[in-house]
């Protein structure tokens, strides 16, 4: 059964037009119940939200279908997706609800959900609440209905459990941290970690007010906190997205560090306290400099389909415990059961404290490969590598490139595009390959 609603990252999708409507709400919540409590009299599921406007109207609307198919619900309130996944663990929930569209706009938003350990639902259990959206919505009894309860201390316990994650013997104490939220998910809990471990922090996009949320800020537009970094001359500036699942960083100088070189770090730091890390996942996008440094570590590289998802399924299928993505989707799957931004940062910052040195200085270890990406827009979305010349193409660049850069082409997921991306040291030579195969590919099958 292919899967109508449920994308890599659970139902997302415009408000007001289906299915993000209060009607598709109120049934997947009552779907959902239906099968995450397996008959379980005492199901509960525990339930947060960005900042979103339409966080409330959908909240109501899941909590009503919850309801009816007799499942209790802890509502969070405005909570980073991570902290949703390690509260449902640490209450011992059936499952976890996120109401969130990450780093898009604020007109968007989605449900996503946690399983009882504080994983993504694997697809099977998507599939089977999909099935459920057809059926009768019969209410449980009077008797047997869900209550809804208010969780005051959410915010509290989330905060301890990031400060755990950071060694209790060091200190952030000299630290000027300027700390950008994006005006989401974050904007409580992230200042108050880092201050409480004794940094000084200065704050940006911390004021939501349900339209902002990733508005020119956070991870995925980091210019505000370059500027913010300067003029605070702070040590360095960490920038989540609207749901607190992505980290971009600044360096003192106002250079941005991206989620490949926070990874490496993060490996160096691992392999010089004894940690049993024996490799790490990157994707299809991951900076072939990222790979050679994994390498030269002594630890396996392997690379996933682009989605914190994939990486995840790699990451569980061979047992390893760090992974990430360059737009800073990172898991510490010994620190936390899915990918966290702000126990994420506090690795990076752990090795700058313990080695006494910058963010500027520990990036010298990674010099990334020149990676340039042109999308040509085609007919219809195919394989482009079925077709023979560009196939042929692609083997001659990979030939001159000498195994010391890449080449990649993708059809895009949601548009006609294909992407040509390619990769190595020298930029006048990526640059000339990767206009002839974009070129190539627009006279092929445009």
């Amino acid at each position: 059964m292919s899967r109508r609603y449920f994308g890599t990252d659970g139902v997302r999708g415009r408000v007001g037009e289906y299915p993000i409507t209060p009607e598709f709400a109120l049934r997947l919540g009552y779907a959902a119940g239906r099968v995450l409590a397996g008959g379980a009299g005492d199901a509960s599921v525990v339930m947060g939200k960005d900042t979103r406007l339409s966080g409330y109207l959908l909240e109501s609307a899941l909590e009503a279908g919850l309801s009816a198919a007799g499942v209790s619900v802890r509502l969070l309130g405005p909570m980073p997706t991570p902290a949703i996944a390690y509260l449902t663990r640490a209450f011992h929930a059936s499952a976890g609800i996120v109401i969130s569209a990450s780093h898009n706009p604020y007109y968007d938003n989605g449900i996503k959900f946690f399983a009882g350990n504080g994983r993504k639902l694997p697809d099977a259990v998507e599939e089977e609440i999909e099935s459920w959206l057809d059926r009768p919505l019969v209410i449980a009894g009077p008797d047997k209905l869900g209550r809804a309860s208010r969780q005051e201390d959410a915010k509290g316990r989330y905060i301890e459990f990031c400060k755990a994650s950071f060694p209790n013997t060091l200190s952030l104490h000299g630290l000027r941290v300027v700390v950008d939220c994006a005006h989401g998910a974050t904007y409580q809990v992230a200042p108050s970690v880092f201050s409480e471990l004794g940094a000084e922090v200065f704050k940006i996009a911390c004021a939501p007010d349900g339209l902002n949320i990733n508005e020119d800020c956070g991870a995925t537009h980091p210019q505000s906190l370059v500027a913010a970094v300067r003029t605070h001359r702070a040590d360095i500036g960490i920038a989540f997205d609207g749901d607190g699942d992505r980290v971009i960083m600044v360096d003192g100088d106002g250079e941005i560090v991206d989620g490949d070189e926070l990874i490496v770090m993060i490996a160096r730091e691992r392999l010089e306290q004894g940690s049993a890390l024996t490799g790490v996942v990157g994707t299809q996008m991951s900076n072939m400099a990222m790979e050679l440094a994994i390498k030269e570590m002594g630890l396996e590289f392997v690379r996933a389909k682009v989605g914190d998802r994939y990486v995840m399924a790699e990451l569980e299928q061979r047992g390893w415990l760090l992974g990430g993505e360059n737009s800073g989707h990172i898991l510490c799957l010994d620190k936390t059961s899915t990918g966290d931004a702000i126990v994420a940062s506090l690795q990076v910052l752990t090795r700058l404290v313990r080695k006494q040195t910058s963010l500027r200085e520990e990036r010298r270890y990674l010099r990334k490969f020149p990676q340039i990406m042109i999308n040509v827009r085609v007919k219809e979305r195919v394989d482009p590598m079925a077709n023979e010349r560009i196939a042929a193409a692609v083997h001659s660049v990979e030939a001159d490139l000498a195994g010391r850069g890449r080449v990649l082409l993708r059809a895009s997921g949601t548009e006609p595009l294909i992407r040509v991306m390619v990769e190595g040291e020298n930029h006048d030579q990526v640059q000339s390959h990767v206009e002839k195969l974009a070129e190539l590919v627009r006279s092929s099958l445009a």
